[in-house]
């Protein structure tokens, strides 16, 4: 029987997990269209700042976060102020750490979808006078769906993992921000904690497998349909 300690990390970090890929998805697909669609002048530039978060240490992340959004900070200084707003050292704080880490792997996902699918399909829906916005919905967005799915997939297991980020922002606080990688690191502090921090981390392991393998079948379902009605 799993423990209340391990109860409340498991649920928390579900809870940080799934609204980190909340808050980054309606963002993600527009960056992913706009990168792979559009051409302007600082795209390479944006590109590589969209990356910054696979190859700078977290712990970068959750300062730059840190020293923003604190309540002296510029952007935690007018939330507090004119919203009363604060999230810092709260779970809100650790789902955004989460998702700004977690989201290039959802970016180059739907990117990498968009950059497959047939231009000729949403030519042929605008000549029918369907409008931008309706043949994106209607044609791209279904065809596009085996990448978001994999990139929520891979943004939520990452999410699920994430450490250097979420302590250093808002810090390893029981029932608030302690995340599985947070009370693992816990129980591997305390002596004598070592078999939680075992269970931990097969649980751990665990929910990421169970995603991935519904990622998978998802994805093959998705494109089983989509070709079967490009057959019909």
């Amino acid at each position: 029987m799993l423990s209340e300690f391990e109860i409340q990390a498991i649920s928390l970090s579900l809870k940080v997990a799934l609204s980190a890929v909340g808050i980054s998805l309606p963002l993600a697909i527009f960056t992913a269209w706009l990168l792979a669609r559009r051409d302007f002048f600082c795209k390479p530039l944006l590109d590589a700042f969209l990356h910054l978060p696979l190859v700078l240490p977290p712990v970068v992340i959750g300062y730059l976060l840190l020293i923003s959004f604190a309540p002296n900070g510029f952007i935690g200084e007018p939330l507090a102020q004119y919203f009363s707003v604060s999230i810092s050292f709260s779970w809100q704080g650790a789902a955004l750490a989460s998702a700004i880490v977690a989201f290039p792997l959802m970016v180059r996902a739907i990117k990498q979808s968009l950059e497959a699918v047939d231009r000729n399909l949403e030519q042929a829906a605008s000549t029918l006078g369907a409008n931008k916005l309706r043949v994106f919905f209607t044609i791209t967005l279904p065809l596009i769906s085996p990448g978001i799915i994999s990139g929520v997939i891979l943004a939520f297991a990452r999410s699920l993992g994430e450490f250097g980020a979420t302590i250093t922002f808002v810090s390893n606080i029981p029932e608030i921000t302690r995340t599985i990688p947070l009370a693992m690191y816990s129980f591997i502090q305390t002596p004598g904690a070592e078999y939680q921090a075992f269970r931990l981390c097969i649980i751990s392991i665990g929910i990421a497998l169970i995603a991935l393998m519904a990622s998978y079948w998802l994805e093959n379902n998705i494109q089983h349909k989509i070709r079967g009605a490009n057959t019909k």
